[in-house]
């Protein structure tokens, strides 16, 4: 009878963290780049059998040499998708290097080059930048299933678990703390404020939400749910506005007209349904607002869906704007097609911050890692909202848990009047409707900007937002 050989045993991974220590101007920081192994406690029949491997996460970090890490601050900052890693916030506006990725209408040329970030946020906060499972370096270890991380409740129990390792590993429990999440990770912030406090009692300072989306209600273009159609218009008021449409007006008169049609008029319009009576004055302000024709209105039904304004608004021009940021401007193949065919404000920020990245890690960070470095990929797709199942996904209701619980929680909200993925108007819908008693409004901070999803691109708007971030952070930190 052979001898049967026993398999050996994957060995079990290890953190390689890298550490090295740089300046900008009078400021000395220590970086440390690299995948910290998450481990999940197993149980089988009811025994405990140890903590496994599960996931190696990369994160970079950011701390200032010689501070007292009891009064000091640290803000763990991710980007969204979800499918997003962490660069865009890394490299565009809180680290101390950032990309020269030029702006609409004067883009880099490749090469790209990278420069020190005098307005980083770290002069003020020590920094955390976490990449999700599957994004940037982060994956599942051998013989684990990536799609178990792939969905809202994973998501948030493992950048969870990463954010607790890192303040108990590096003694910062005493620290003021904050989070700060662009996008989809306005929503994974938020979920984590209420996450953190339930889970391991962690109580935060601040939440930072740039470009916030808390209910999924108040953006997806679904059949039945008009919402989004009036939450969206003062959006595309400001696009038309920035793209020459309405003359020399002011665009805060504009806006201001704008948003009473959306919360009045324009919705109860649309419950009416065949019932409206004077159809022809709404569509005639809708178009005069949108900068659309009368006729598009009337065919779409007075309902104007995102990505075809993107596609229809200056079709006359054979140009499509951009959907992160309207400010950019795009050509198409077929200027007869519904729905544009790639959005120009992505394409035009995707080469730069992903050179940058690649170069950042390996020649100043001395990180290596032969795999690819996923910016924002699909295979995270498809995300698990199973805690969701035949409801809106909305995290409004955890928010308002957390400010509830923590009445020393602060929230800065910042929104570019010209992001056409998260709109401005439909993030104060959701902070008109948090469950919070009137005191507790005054926690809440709002700041805006004349660009858009990623404003910091933007240079006035980077400026601007980085003194708006400082300030924030500052503030909340007072014992």
């Amino acid at each position: 009878m052979a001898e049967v050989q026993e398999q050996p045993k994957p060995e079990d991974p290890v953190d390689d963290l890298v550490t090295t220590s740089h300046t900008l101007g009078d400021l000395s920081y220590t970086a440390t780049a690299g995948r910290v192994v998450l481990r999940r406690e197993v149980l089988t029949d009811g025994k405990f059998d140890g903590n496994l491997a599960k996931a190696e996460v990369f994160l970079t970090s950011y701390t200032m040499d010689g501070a007292d890490p009891a009064r000091r601050p640290v803000t763990f900052a991710f980007n969204g998708g979800p499918g997003s890693s962490s660069v865009w916030l890394h490299l565009g506006v809180f680290g101390p290097r950032r990309v020269l990725a030029g702006d609409a209408g004067d883009l880099a040329k490749p090469p790209y080059e990278l420069v020190d970030n005098q307005e980083t946020l770290l002069r003020h906060s020590d920094l955390v930048f976490i990449d999700p499972v599957s994004t940037g370096y982060s994956r599942a270890v051998k013989g684990e299933k990536p799609g178990e991380y792939h969905g809202f409740g994973p998501d948030l129990e493992s950048v969870g678990e990463i954010i607790r390792l890192w303040t108990s590993r590096n003694e910062r429990w005493l620290s003021p703390k904050f989070l700060a999440g662009e996008s989809y990770g306005t929503l994974r912030a938020a979920g984590l404020a209420e996450h953190l406090q339930s889970r391991h009692g962690m109580y935060l300072n601040g939440i930072m939400l740039i470009s916030s989306v808390l209910d999924f209600g108040t953006i997806d273009f679904n059949e039945g749910n008009d919402l989004p159609y009036a939450l969206f218009l003062p959006t595309y008021a400001a696009i038309a506005h920035y793209h020459g449409l309405h003359g020399d007006r002011p665009l805060d008169e504009l806006l201001a007209e704008a948003e009473e049609f959306a919360s009045r008029d324009y919705p109860w319009a649309l419950a009416q349904g065949s019932r409206l009576a004077d159809r022809q004055s709404i569509v005639e302000r809708i178009a005069a607002l949108t900068g659309l024709s009368a006729d598009y209105v009337d065919r779409v039904n007075l309902r104007i869906e995102h990505v075809r304004f993107f596609t229809e608004l200056l079709r006359s021009r054979r140009q499509v704007t951009g959907r992160l940021d309207a400010r950019f401007l795009g050509w198409d193949n077929d200027y007869g097609r519904e729905l544009f065919s790639e959005d120009p404000s992505y394409t035009a920020i995707l080469g730069p911050y992903t050179a940058a990245l690649n170069h950042y890690v390996r020649a100043e960070l001395n990180y290596a890692n032969d795999l690819p470095y996923e910016v924002l990929t699909g295979n995270v797709h498809p995300w698990s909202y199973k805690e969701f199942e035949n409801a809106s996904v909305t995290v409004a209701n955890k928010l308002s848990a957390a400010l509830r619980a923590n009445h020393n929680l602060k929230v800065h909200v910042a929104s570019g009047y010209l992001d056409g993925a998260t709109p401005y108007y439909a993030a104060e819908h959701v902070l008109a409707h948090l469950a919070i008693p009137e005191q507790l409004r005054a926690n809440i901070e709002t700041k805006y900007y004349p660009a858009g999803h990623m404003m910091y691109i933007h240079e006035p708007s980077r400026l601007a937002q980085s003194a708006d971030l400082a300030a924030f952070v500052q503030n909340a930190s007072n014992r």
